[in-house]
């Protein structure tokens, strides 16, 4: 909390003016292009990062697919996440969110500049529309970020257990799989400091296809995690 606060005040001549923009286009999403759209949500990412005294070590962005339609997989430390990740990225870029965080002002504003799509957890058949609508989405193009574990890791740079369910999306679209490993990100948001932090985005190669084929959706969960974890402890060793 109190690095939000600090981003904004230190952002404080740019807010009004960036939280206008930000209501007069999530008011009316379809007027605007997805381009557009994502061009606001990166250039308040970029100012809030910044303000917040913290720096994006990102690697691996060779890796991403030339072309759209893939869904990134991170570890999930926390609320930061998105804004480590999206601060990286050229292209739009969307989310699956759990839906207690659909309604929440300002939130609601960004998710749906990025049109984003709510998972409620609680409603087994309100997930298996959102299976269906991502993959959808992902077979014309669309790039989605969806977190397997399904909540954040409260214990640091190690991870929770991946949920199969999650990669349902990605094999019935065919897409490339891009695990990302996210190292340090809960301490921007988790930790009471506002010192300086460094919060490193590795993309890792992503997994094709005609690589995980005939795999089970618990065994690409647990393919993913395997290589994310090794990538976190070759970085934090």
């Amino acid at each position: 909390m109190r690095r939000i606060l600090w981003m904004i005040l230190m952002n404080w001549w740019y807010v009004p003016c960036g939280l206008y923009r930000l209501l007069r286009i999530s008011s009316h999403p379809e007027r605007y292009s997805e381009e557009e759209r994502f061009a606001i949500v990166k250039q308040i990412d970029n100012r809030a990062i910044r303000g917040g005294r913290v720096t994006i070590d990102g690697h691996g962005l060779e890796n991403l697919p030339k072309e759209d339609g893939y869904i990134l997989y991170p570890n999930h430390q926390g609320m930061f996440d998105v804004l480590a990740i999206l601060q990286l990225l050229e292209r739009p870029t969307s989310v699956v969110l759990k839906k207690e965080l659909a309604d929440i002002p300002f939130l609601k504003q960004v998710f749906a500049c990025l049109d984003a799509i709510p998972l409620d957890r609680s409603d087994v058949r309100q997930g298996l529309q959102v299976i269906m609508q991502v993959a959808e989405e992902v077979k014309k193009g669309r790039n989605f970020i969806i977190f397997p574990e399904g909540t954040r890791s409260k214990n640091g740079n190690h991870l929770l257990d991946f949920k199969g369910g999650s990669f349902k999306s990605a094999i019935k679209a065919k897409c490339p799989v891009v695990p990302v490993a996210l190292i340090d990100s809960y301490k921007a948001f988790d930790t009471k400091s506002i010192a300086k932090q460094t919060v490193q985005v590795h993309f890792l190669e992503p997994i094709r296809y005609e690589e995980y084929q005939g795999m089970k959706t618990t065994q690409l969960a647990a393919l993913v995690k395997e290589r994310i974890e090794k990538k976190i402890s070759d970085m934090t060793e």
